[in-house]
């Protein structure tokens, strides 16, 4: 996902962002559109590609991947909340994504391509259109809370990434293609205690827990006839075309999958409010196809949408924190260059 707005969207997937500066301080970003729901918007990095901004459990501070210290590919940073004190906490090796903080903030996990080299994995080949690259070499790492003791916790051969903790820290949710397809997982958070969710052809990705622990979320494909030929293809060759993407959820009790989006857009990065009734999400919906991509919020009983971005450009990666006063996101708004994507936060309005 990279070099334009849309590479740059859609996931956790490793990637290769354009270079950014580091900001010691938050600066006021304005309300430059009708966005009722977010007051005191401010922006916390400022250049290049940052993405997919994660609170810690007590909401102090920000995990997120980005492109900076003249690297070429994504390494995991932490910040404050007001993005002060930005270190970087993965080796700096290979390509990095899927950041996340244990609630007791005593580790991190992320996923690295490391393993595989100390380089940048290669660019997919866009010569079979937009498609976005499932590295083999990924896999999921622990560490410290500032990115020492790193320790491996995935060893199947191909893809495994987008791992997030649970609110108890006792499980971690993750994508893998362990069995031929992308399925969710769950494991203890040492590595041990598979367990698979997911088994319907198609990509199945990007989950994220419900505060209470007991339902998930996430986006998933589901193609058919030709679409499905055609998706099986590419996942051969470490690839994947994410045209169409729905959200759904699932109870881990009875797990049976819930969709709760059926519009042919490309819906992406879900996260739940800590309500449990909402969740946040962004799609290009009023835009289908294209690059304009905003944040709606959907009732989980009503399925009622309403859209909470109105930026003309990208809008993506949201997460409340856990007291559901604040939102962090992804945008290209006050990019100085195309494609510019930087970090905000928000306080939530109702």
């Amino acid at each position: 996902m990279r070099k334009t707005t849309f590479i740059l969207m859609l996931l956790c997937l490793g990637i290769q962002q354009a270079q950014a500066d580091s900001a010691a301080g938050g600066h006021a970003a304005g309300a430059d559109y009708a966005e009722p729901h977010l007051a005191d918007i401010r922006q916390l990095t400022f250049g290049g590609e940052n993405a997919e901004a994660y609170f810690s459990y007590d909401g102090r501070e920000l995990i997120f991947q980005s492109t900076r210290d003249g690297r070429r590919c994504d390494a995991i940073y932490r910040m404050d909340r007001d993005g002060g004190k930005v270190r970087r906490v993965s080796s700096g090796d290979g390509a990095t994504t899927c950041s996340f903080i244990a609630p007791d903030n005593r580790t991190i996990i992320y996923a690295s391509t490391h393993l595989g080299g100390r380089d940048c994995p290669p660019k997919p080949d866009y010569s079979r259109g937009y498609v976005w690259p499932i590295y083999r070499s990924y896999d999921i790492f622990q560490a410290d809370a500032e990115g020492g003791a790193v320790t491996r916790l995935t060893h199947a051969p191909g893809y495994d990434a987008e791992a997030v903790y649970s609110p108890r820290g006792d499980k971690i949710l993750f994508t893998s293609v362990r069995s031929g397809d992308l399925e969710l997982y769950l494991m203890n958070p040492d590595g041990t205690g598979l367990d698979r969710l997911t088994d319907v052809p198609g990509y199945d990705g990007g989950g994220f827990f419900s505060l209470d622990g007991e339902w998930i979320v996430w986006r998933a494909s589901r193609p058919t006839g030709e679409a499905l030929a055609d998706y099986r293809a590419l996942l051969a060759d470490g690839l994947l075309r994410p045209g169409q993407l729905e959200i759904y959820i699932m109870h881990l009790r009875d797990r049976k999958p819930i969709q709760l989006t059926d519009n042919g857009a490309a819906n992406f990065a879900p996260y739940w409010h800590p309500d449990g009734r909402h969740i946040i999400f962004a799609s290009n919906l009023h835009n289908p196809g294209g690059r304009n991509f905003d944040l709606f919020l959907i009732d989980v009983e009503t399925r009622d949408i309403e859209q909470i971005t109105h930026y003309p450009g990208f809008d993506s990666f949201p997460m409340f924190s856990h007291d559901g006063r604040r939102l962090v996101f992804a945008s290209n708004r006050h990019g100085k260059v195309r494609g510019e994507t930087n970090i905000f936060i928000a306080d939530w309005r109702w």
